[in-house]
């Protein structure tokens, strides 16, 4: 399991998870599962960089590689 940054940047923005879920298009209990650092489809990740705020060049200050 990859270590991501979705939780440390949400809590920084102040979002529950239910709202970067509704803000994404996904369930909450996808982003839970995804801030726990389950694995995750590109159009997943897309969605979830989009909804926190970031340009999808800024996709690595959000899932590094």
């Amino acid at each position: 399991m990859s270590q991501n940054r979705v939780k440390e940047i949400r809590e920084a923005q102040l979002m529950s998870k239910a709202e970067l879920a509704r803000k994404a298009g996904v369930s909450p209990l996808t982003i839970d599962r995804i801030e726990k650092g389950a694995a995750c489809r590109v159009a997943t990740k897309r969605k979830i960089i989009l909804a926190l705020g970031y340009d999808l060049a800024r996709k690595d200050e959000v899932f590094p590689e």
